[in-house]
């Protein structure tokens, strides 16, 4: 039976959706959610794609798949070329219970400095969720901030944490972005905690606390970023603690950006921290491999560059760091194409970026043990000796376990570093932070923090 040149949307969209089972979604939402069936000529399906980087991507990291997943839909079919094709409607499968992306807005152009600064809720137009690159290391925070888009307070407050230079400023003024795109009449103030902190401190100068209250109360929306940076400044804690209250109990969103878990941030309140964890806390980690090559692509997509696929890969495969990091190695690659005039190979890539690449780092089992004590809120000491308390316990199994499993540390040598504990002791401290890690979201949480701060 011949093939109907009209099945190729129909069955493409079906492989879609196989394909989205199989391949990580930092990929999938990468290389296939531009990509369209055209026709099939002689077995031949013809997939449209939006450039030649992509055309080359797929038919070098996924042709077996995609031709198996066609094969799977119609025996006929032999084979699959790859065709740019910009003007061919967009397919995109999408997994259950999760929203379907946004039809795509005309990109937002950053205002001029007088204009941005004169804006009252402080939010950069330019962070948007159409620049938003999502992958599996912010796919949870990201779907919590679509939430309250639709519904504001159902996370109150939402606490979005993780080292620096991973997308939290980004993500929470897309939040504030998309909040007054969809209600241009909505308050809502982004502020950092810096400011927020001279703001007090200038009421209390001034003695207009009063004033101060009432300002930041007859917003609908509060982002405030980088809390951790409100240690030890108890009044700004105060005010904060009681604005927070007005806020939650009229239902109004509150947004939190921190580098570090509430629980964790040094000189900050009991009662403010009670305050934060009663809502959503969210961390976003390091990108993986596929988002980071995500991440290569959009920033050439947007620049209007190509980057040759070995030359993704090897950043991607390179390049561990932050979005950052990854930002700032292709700017130099920019510059360096500019003034080439042409497009570089791997070669020239590998000796442009060899100086930004961070050598894996050499930490001494000292230096972890102190970190992670540090984490804990203990002094060094405390994990050597021997003693049952459960805080000291946990932070010793869990500093056993990382040295096992991160650093490859043998299991009597930790034993000795550890006070001179015997290595079937540190064996069952491992298998028991495995077995935690299972159940308990708040170890993994702490295991992913300890990891980014000793840059695993």
């Amino acid at each position: 039976m011949a093939i109907m040149q009209t099945d190729a949307p129909t069955i493409w969209n079906d492989v879609l959706h196989d394909l989205e089972l199989v391949i990580s979604r930092g990929n999938f939402t990468t290389w296939f959610k531009n990509t369209h069936g055209l026709r099939i000529e002689d077995g031949v399906f013809f997939v449209g794609v939006p450039n030649e980087f992509y055309r080359e991507w797929l038919s070098t990291k996924f042709h077996k798949e995609i031709l198996k997943a066609l094969r799977h839909h119609n025996e006929q079919i032999r084979s699959a070329e790859y065709t740019i094709s910009k003007s061919a409607p967009v397919v995109v499968a999408t997994k259950p219970n999760i929203a379907p992306p946004q039809p795509t807005q005309a990109p937002v152009r950053e205002l001029p400095l007088e204009m941005t600064s004169a804006r009252r809720d402080n939010l950069n137009p330019k962070y948007t969720f159409e620049n938003f690159i999502i992958g599996p290391f912010n796919e949870v925070a990201y779907s919590a901030s679509q939430a309250i888009l639709k519904q504001p307070g159902v996370y109150n407050p939402l606490f979005i944490y993780g080292s620096t230079g991973l997308g939290k400023t980004h993500l929470i003024q897309a939040v504030g972005n998309a909040m007054k795109a969809k209600n241009p009449n909505i308050s809502i103030n982004y502020t950092n905690s810096e400011k927020f902190t001279n703001d007090v401190v200038g009421a209390i100068q001034s003695n207009k606390i009063a004033t101060l209250k009432e300002k930041y109360r007859a917003f609908d929306v509060f982002i405030l970023d980088d809390i951790q940076f409100l240690s030890n400044r108890d009044k700004t804690q105060e005010e904060l603690f009681h604005l927070f209250n007005v806020f939650f109990d009229k239902g109004k969103q509150v947004i939190f950006s921190s580098d570090k878990h509430p629980n964790y941030i040094l000189g900050l309140e009991d009662r403010l921290k009670s305050r934060l964890s009663q809502g959503m806390i969210i961390d976003i980690s390091k990108p993986e491999y596929e988002s980071r090559v995500a991440i290569l692509q959009a920033k050439a997509l947007e620049n209007k560059l190509t980057l040759p696929p070995d030359v993704v890969d090897y950043i991607a495969q390179h390049v561990e760091g932050n979005i950052r990091e990854l930002e700032g190695i292709f700017n130099s690659l920019t510059v360096a194409i500019q003034a080439k005039k042409r497009d570089l190979d791997v070669n020239e890539v590998k000796t442009l970026i060899k100086n930004n690449i961070k050598p894996k780092k050499n930490v001494s089992i000292e230096e972890i043990i102190k970190t992670i004590a540090h984490f804990y809120n203990l002094t060094e000491d405390l994990i050597y000796e021997k003693t049952r308390r459960k805080e000291i316990v946990r932070a010793r199994q869990i500093a056993m376990y990382l040295l096992r499993e991160d650093f490859n540390i043998s299991f009597p040598l930790i034993g000795r570093k550890m006070g001179g504990r015997d290595h079937t002791t540190v064996i069952h401290s491992c298998e028991k932070v495995k077995a935690d890690l299972l159940t308990d979201p708040e170890i993994g949480q702490e295991v992913e923090q300890l990891r980014a701060m000793l840059s695993v």
